[in-house]
C-alpha cells in the first residue's frame, strides 16, 4: 500500500515536497573535505528554482517509520548531489557553477541511504542542484525533494493503461487511414489524425516511468505533450464543426487553433495541457449544444459524451492528463470507428447488389472501384494489365479504369474476343493491327496505345487466334 501512496504522492507532490521537520533553506555553499560547507542561510522563499543557478539546501529530516530500506528522491529538471550529516549520499549528474561546469541528471533519482547514517535525533539533508541545459523554463522545474521508502514504487498499472490506450488509438489511428484510403472522406483523415495524436501522447507520458532519461528531455516532452494535446483539441473541434456546422468549419477551426495557441500562455505545462483539452471539449460541446437544437442526427449522444467528460476533467484536474484524457479519447474514436465499418460494410452490399444487375449486361464489363461501380463497353477495351488485386482497364481515346477484381477470373468470364497473351495481359483481338517478332517472343501492335507483349509458352496460342487474314497483317 505504501509504494501506491508513495507513487501518488509524487504525481501530486508541491515542488518542495520533503519528509521534514523544518521548511527548506537556502544557503551559500561549497564542497569541503569533511562534507559541504554552508553559511548566509536563511527560509526558502517559493518554489525550489536552480534553472541558470546553483543552488545549496538544508533541511532537517526523520527517518521514516519501518524497517525497509530509504532513500532520497529528487524529481526535478536539474542536477543533483545530496549528503546526509556531512556524509555524502550520491550524485545525478554532476552539478555546477555553470553550463560549462554541469553535467546533466536524470530527470528522476533516487539515492540509497545507509543506515549508519542516521542519528537519532537532528539528522539534516543537503542537496545541492543547478540546471543549466534547460531547453526551456519552467515555473516548477523541481517537482519533488523527498525521503521514503526504498525502492521506487512500481508503476505497473498506470504505465500497462497508458500502453493499452496507445494501442487502442493507434488501431483506431490504421482503420480510419484505411478507410480514407478507400473512401477519401475528410472526416476519416480527421479522426486518423485525432486518434494518432493520442496515441502518441500517452507513449510520452509512459516515457518517463520507462526511459531514465536526462533532465534536458523534459522539457522537450512537455512540450511534444502540449503540442499533441492541442492537436488533438483542434482536430476534434474541426471534426464536430464538419459533421454538425460545415458553413462555419473554417472560422471555428481557426478560433480553436487561436484559443489553443493562448494556453502558451499559462504558467506550468500541467495547465496549459489541462486548459488545451478543456477548450477542445468546450468549444465541441457548444456546438453540438446547437445541433441538438436543430435536432440533428448524432448530436445528443455526442453531447452527452462530451459533458460527462467535461464534468470530469472539472471534478478531477489532477487526472485530466494523466488518464480521463486517453480514456476520453478511446472512448470516442472507437464507436466512430465501428460506424464507419458497418457503413462501409452496407457499402459494399450495395456495390454487390449493382455488380448483380449489371452482370446481366453481357456486351459490358462491370468495374468496381474506390469510387464506385461504372460499366465499360467491351468494345473500348484494348487491354487489361493486371496487378496483384487489381487490373487497369486501357480503353479506347487513351482512358483507363482501376477494377478491383483478379486477371485469372476475367480471362474465365470475358468472350472469345479477349485473349490472354502474357501472365498479367489480357488483350482485345478486336484491337489488333499488326504483330511482330522481338527475338524468341512477340509484340502486338494495337490500333490504340504501347504493344503488348507476348509471353514465349503462349506465342503459338496467340499466332493460332490471329491466323485469319481480315484480322491481322503480319509485319516480318
Amino acid at each position: 500500500m505504501w509504494r501506491i501512496l508513495l507513487f501518488v504522492i509524487l504525481l501530486t507532490a508541491p515542488p518542495t515536497a520533503l519528509r521534514a521537520q523544518e521548511a527548506w533553506e537556502t544557503c551559500s555553499g561549497e564542497p569541503g573535505a569533511a562534507g559541504p560547507v554552508l553559511s548566509d542561510c536563511r527560509p526558502l522563499d517559493g518554489v525550489i528554482d536552480p534553472q541558470g543557478r546553483e543552488l545549496w539546501l538544508r533541511a532537517r529530516v526523520q527517518r521514516p517509520t519501518g524497517d525497509d530500506p530509504v532513500a532520497l528522491y529528487v524529481v526535478g529538471a536539474a542536477s543533483s548531489e545530496a549528503w546526509l550529516n556531512g556524509q555524502k549520499l550520491g550524485t545525478n549528474g554532476r552539478p555546477g557553477g555553470s553550463k560549462a561546469a554541469e553535467t546533466p541528471g536524470r530527470y528522476e533519482t533516487a539515492l540509497p541511504i545507509p543506515e549508519r547514517m542516521w542519528r537519532p535525533t537532528d539528522n539534516r539533508v543537503v542537496v545541492r542542484l543547478s540546471s543549466f541545459h534547460g531547453l526551456v523554463r519552467l515555473d516548477n522545474p523541481v517537482g519533488a525533494i523527498m525521503v521514503a521508502p526504498y525502492p521506487w514504487p512500481s508503476r505497473t498499472v498506470p504505465v500497462a493503461v497508458a500502453f493499452l490506450a496507445a494501442g487502442t488509438l493507434f488501431a483506431a489511428a490504421f482503420g480510419f487511414g484505411v478507410i480514407y484510403s478507400l473512401r477519401r472522406t475528410g472526416s476519416s483523415l480527421a479522426l486518423a489524425a485525432l486518434a494518432g495524436a493520442a496515441g502518441l501522447q500517452a507513449m510520452l507520458e509512459s516515457l518517463r516511468a520507462l526511459l531514465p532519461y536526462a533532465y534536458p528531455v523534459h522539457a522537450l516532452r512537455l512540450v511534444g505533450v502540449w503540442g499533441l494535446t492541442a492537436a488533438f483539441a483542434v482536430l476534434l473541434v474541426a471534426y464536430v464543426v464538419s459533421r454538425f456546422w460545415p458553413q462555419a468549419r473554417r472560422p471555428v477551426v481557426v478560433l480553436a487553433a487561436v484559443a489553443v495557441g493562448a494556453t502558451w500562455l499559462a504558467p506550468g505545462f500541467d495547465l496549459k495541457t489541462a486548459l488545451t483539452v478543456m477548450i477542445g471539449l468546450g468549444l465541441s460541446a457548444t456546438i453540438t449544444a446547437v445541433a441538438v437544437r436543430r435536432r440533428l442526427p448524432g448530436a445528443r449522444p455526442m453531447l452527452a459524451y462530451l459533458g460527462v467528460f467535461i464534468a470530469i476533467g472539472l471534478a478531477f484536474p489532477g487526472w485530466l492528463v494523466d488518464l480521463s484524457y486517453f480514456l476520453f479519447a478511446v472512448g470516442f474514436v472507437l464507436p466512430l470507428l465501428m460506424a464507419e465499418v458497418v457503413r462501409l460494410g452496407r457499402a459494399d452490399q450495395a456495390r454487390e447488389a449493382a455488380l448483380t444487375r449489371a452482370a446481366a449486361r453481357p456486351n459490358c464489363l462491370t468495374v468496381a472501384s474506390s469510387r464506385g461501380v461504372q460499366r465499360a463497353p467491351l468494345d473500348d477495351i484494348v487491354a487489361i494489365v493486371g496487378a496483384d488485386d487489381y487490373v487497369e482497364l486501357r480503353l479506347t481515346n487513351g482512358r483507363r479504369l482501376l477494377h478491383a477484381a483478379r486477371l485469372d477470373r476475367l480471362e474465365k468470364e470475358l468472350p472469345a474476343s479477349f485473349l490472354r497473351v502474357h501472365r498479367s495481359v489480357i488483350a482485345n483481338l478486336t484491337h489488333v493491327q499488326g504483330f511482330e517478332r522481338d527475338g524468341g517472343r512477340g509484340r502486338l501492335l494495337m490500333d490504340e496505345g504501347a504493344p503488348l507483349p507476348i509471353s514465349r509458352n503462349r506465342l503459338p496460342a496467340v499466332r493460332d487466334a490471329l491466323e485469319e487474314p481480315a484480322r491481322l497483317q503480319a509485319v516480318g
